[in-house]
């Protein structure tokens, strides 16, 4: 395979397809639309971890301190009624289990990232605020990537705020990641960059990026997905090879009936698994 075959095989696929392929703090090998918008879905979950842990490094919270666990935000939009989630969109029912109680916030973080609770997304939100997820974003070195509202903030979604992220902006903040746990970083002391490494490397999801791997390759990674909207970012850590960036976004026309929504391994999956697999091939090249 070449890059070019692969990018010759994507200009057939419906929709827009980008990708970001390349080692830590080094020029990309490939890339694709690497600064095309898409929607973010649960991508942008990352930077919420990332502005978590920089408010507990500067003292502003204690992430083991129990929180309540409530079901009521503030809208980004102002003036707008605070806003609820639905349970039935959410993909963990343990901090559904919690309503009413109380949780530490690093698992409230843990639960975000490896099962993708939107309710522990929002609850974590409501401690950092948005201006401590948009300073991640401009730390990592993102040109264009915006998390403007919490999840099923739809008043806010109405009024054109909105959540967006690129395949390139993606990589920056991994790598920001990945070269942070061994050096102090842009984002957070290397402590915290492994922590948060340790919490994507348990990533429960695993049917796009991750099916494109061989079974045990390690890779701290998230994905996302919404009808109509696919996407894996990842650093993946190989045992014979230095580490390496991917990240895949796909934006298709949601009445084609490949795009579920429901994080099966649907067509987006499985074109994105191929896309990692012709990574992880070419891998000492990189």
């Amino acid at each position: 395979m070449t890059w070019d075959d692969l990018d010759a095989h994507l200009d057939r696929v419906p929709g827009t397809v980008s990708a970001y392929v390349g080692r830590l703090d080094a020029p990309p090998t490939w890339t694709r639309h690497p600064d095309a918008a898409h929607y973010a879905a649960s991508t942008m979950k990352v930077a919420v971890l990332a502005a978590l842990h920089r408010a507990a490094e500067a003292g502003a919270l204690d992430l083991d301190a129990p929180v309540p666990v409530v079901n009521e935000f503030d809208s980004a939009q102002p003036g707008a009624p605070r806003f609820s989630c639905a349970p039935h969109y959410d993909n963990d029912d343990a901090v559904w289990d919690r309503l009413g109680g109380r949780a530490p916030l690093r698992w409230l973080a843990h639960r975000m990232i490896v099962r993708s609770s939107n309710l522990a997304t929002n609850l974590v939100i409501g401690h950092v605020g948005l201006p401590a997820v948009a300073e991640v974003w401009t730390l990592a070195g993102a040109r264009t990537s915006v998390t403007g509202r919490g999840i099923e903030d739809f008043a806010a979604r109405a009024a054109g705020i909105t959540n967006t992220v690129t395949a390139a902006d993606l990589a920056a903040l991994l790598s920001a990641l990945g070269t942070g746990a061994s050096t102090p970083g842009r984002l957070a002391s290397p402590a915290a960059c492994s922590a948060m490494l340790d919490v994507l490397l348990a990533q429960e999801h695993r049917e796009d990026l991750a099916a494109g791997l061989p079974e045990g390759t390690r890779i701290a990674h998230k994905s996302g997905w919404v009808r109509g909207v696919r996407h894996g970012a990842g650093l993946v850590l190989p045992a014979d090879a230095p580490p390496y960036l991917i990240a895949v976004c796909t934006t298709t026309d949601p009445t084609d009936g490949n795009a579920t929504g429901d994080g099966t391994e649907d067509d987006a999956c499985l074109l994105i698994a191929h896309i990692s697999a012709q990574v992880w091939a070419a891998r000492h090249q990189l």
